[in-house]
């Protein structure tokens, strides 16, 4: 009898193996986003034939250039177990300091050496921070986004700033038809990419998020690489001021704001999760581009920018449940 059993009990094992095999698939939550792209925009261009056309994703790919480079920057930090709720209004100051030394007549070069600088020991402090107080990095960052927020308005003085023609190539020069801005965002989402996946660096990260006290009682310098990757973050944070500065022609002290959160939601519907360690960047990757989709359908369709911002906040909901629910299923 208990032989039967066994053997019953075994072919279910097997069976559910084999259908898990055959579903494969669908278990990857890439293979969801993927699937949810084409359904959105196929629905987008049944109510607005002007979507599906080759001007429209260029212009969409260019819309999401900003959201993606930081949306890099968060997926990274969140493998390696951190968060930056910061890095929005990082870029912003980025933007506003970089205006404001063009218009004071400092060469180009100058002013984005001297940016990427500023973004990058502001992510060293952030860094910095986070690792010798042992203080969760959304309690730090939040203070941290409120500091560089009230120094861009110092800066700018409350008032948006022109570039006035200067630095344009960055934001609106295209390669062909190609937004130069894709590119840009292409190859920061390759580094990254590689970074993580093909480095003992990306490994150590890895590492780091998944049991912090395990990676430290494995040899790994803890701190020293959670401030080596706030610091990354920061140039990240630098480029995306940069390149938004350049294809909006100005800039105010809140131009940053919000994208901190629209990074997260991309990460989450990506299948990153808090917990650090796990999530892939190509999730996050197609996460970026599901949000500059929907984005770019309600603008054509004309829904208004209260309920976007509705859209949003329930993104963000929905996505932590079914990421939730999915990782408890798998546990």
């Amino acid at each position: 009898m208990n032989v039967l059993k066994k053997k019953e009990i075994n072919q279910k094992i097997s069976n559910k193996n084999s259908t898990g095999k055959k579903l494969g698939v669908f278990k990857n939550q890439t293979s969801y986003l993927i699937l949810v792209i084409i359904i959105v925009s196929v629905a987008a261009t049944m109510l607005n034939p002007n979507f599906l056309t080759v001007r429209n994703f260029f212009n969409i790919t260019q819309q999401i250039s900003v959201l993606g480079i930081l949306t890099m920057c968060m997926a990274l930090l969140m493998v390696s177990g951190g968060l930056d709720i910061s890095i929005g209004n990082m870029a912003g100051l980025v933007g506003i300091v970089f205006v404001k030394m063009v218009l004071s007549g400092y060469s180009i070069a100058l002013s984005v050496a001297v940016v990427l600088t500023i973004s990058i020991f502001a992510g060293f402090v952030n860094g910095f921070i986070i690792s010798k107080s042992k203080v969760t990095p959304l309690i730090i960052t939040i203070g941290m986004m409120y500091v560089f927020y009230g120094i861009a308005l110092i800066a700018s003085r409350g008032r948006p700033l022109a570039l006035g023609g200067n630095f344009e190539f960055l934001g609106r020069a295209k390669i062909g038809p190609v937004p130069f801005t894709i590119i840009v965002y292409l190859l920061i989402f390759a580094f990254a990419y590689l970074l993580r996946k093909y480095t003992k660096y990306g490994r150590r990260l890895n590492a780091i998020g998944g049991n912090v006290q395990a990676a430290f009682l494995s040899g790994i310098n803890v701190d020293l690489h959670i401030i080596s990757i706030y610091t990354l973050s920061g140039l990240m944070a630098g480029l995306a001021g940069l390149v938004l500065a350049s294809r909006l022609g100005m800039v105010r002290a809140d131009s940053g704001t919000g994208y901190e959160l629209q990074a997260l939601a991309a990460c989450i519907i990506g299948g990153i999760t808090f917990e650090g360690g796990r999530g892939s960047l190509v999730g996050a990757f197609f996460g970026v581009l599901l949000l500059g989709i929907m984005y770019n359908a309600m603008n054509i369709v004309g829904v208004s920018s209260y309920m976007q911002t509705i859209f949003l906040g329930a993104v963000i909901v929905i996505a932590t449940v079914v990421s939730n629910i999915g990782r408890m299923r798998r546990e």
